[in-house]
C-alpha cells in the first residue's frame, strides 16, 4: 500500500469512529421540547444570532414574535426585513439605553409595561418562538424582577421556544436555559472610530 493509500485509509478510520459516536449521541437525544436560549458576553452578534433563528423559524413555517427591549429606534434592517413577514409579530418596548432617557422611573415603567407584552406572547401557544432581545439590561439594573421572569418562562407553552440576548445575563438564569453562549469580544470596528454600518449594525 502506498502512502497516500495509507493516509486515506487511516483518515477512513478515524471518521467510521467518530461516525459510530456522532449516531450514537444523536441515537440518545430522544426529547422534544420548547427550548430556552441565552446568548450573552460582550461581543457583537447576539442579536444576529437570535434574529437568524427568527429567518430559520419562519422557513419552516412557523410563527415568531420578537419584543425589543431597550432599544427604541424603528430603523434597523432586522426590523424593516421581519415586520414584512406575516408569520412576524414585533413589538419596540423600550425608549433607548438609560444614559438616554436618565429618568429611573421612567425605564422601570417602560420594562414593566413591555414585560405586559411578553407575557401575553409566553401565553400564546400559537407562537412557536419568541425572541426577548435585550432583556438581560431591565434584569441587571433591577426594573423588571428576575423571579417573575423565572416564573412566566417556566409557565410558557411546552413546545414554546424562547432566546434572551443581552450582555451580562444573570446566573439564575443561565441555570434554567437549555443553551447558554457567551459571545467573547476581540475587537471591534467602533473602537477604531468607524460608525455603525447598515446591514452590519443597524
Amino acid at each position: 500500500m502506498t502512502r497516500p493509500d495509507e493516509k486515506a485509509q487511516r483518515h477512513r478510520s478515524r471518521m467510521q469512529r467518530k461516525k459510530k459516536v456522532i449516531d450514537t449521541a444523536i441515537a440518545s437525544a430522544d426529547r422534544d421540547q420548547g427550548l430556552l436560549l441565552v446568548l450573552t458576553g460582550n461581543g457583537k452578534g447576539k442579536s444576529s444570532s437570535a434574529f437568524g433563528m427568527v429567518a430559520r423559524a419562519l422557513g419552516h413555517g412557523m410563527h415568531v414574535g420578537v419584543a425589543q427591549f431597550i432599544k427604541g429606534r424603528n430603523d434597523t434592517g432586522e426590523e424593516f426585513f421581519f415586520r414584512q413577514q406575516s408569520n412576524v409579530v414585533w413589538h419596540v418596548l423600550g425608549e433607548g439605553f438609560t444614559w438616554e432617557t436618565q429618568n429611573l422611573e421612567r425605564d422601570i415603567e417602560t420594562a414593566l409595561r413591555g414585560w405586559a407584552v411578553v407575557k401575553e406572547m409566553l401565553n400564546d401557544p400559537s407562537l412557536d418562538l419568541v425572541v426577548l432581545d435585550e432583556l438581560t439590561y431591565p434584569l441587571k439594573y433591577g426594573w423588571l424582577e428576575l423571579d417573575t421572569v423565572l416564573a412566566d418562562l417556566k409557565e410558557r407553552p411546552l413546545m414554546q421556544h424562547v432566546v434572551i440576548t443581552g450582555r451580562g445575563a444573570p446566573e439564575a438564569l443561565c441555570d434554567v436555559a437549555d443553551t447558554v453562549s457567551d459571545l467573547k469580544d476581540v475587537k471591534h470596528a467602533y473602537r477604531a472610530g468607524v460608525q455603525a454600518q447598515k446591514g452590519i449594525d443597524l
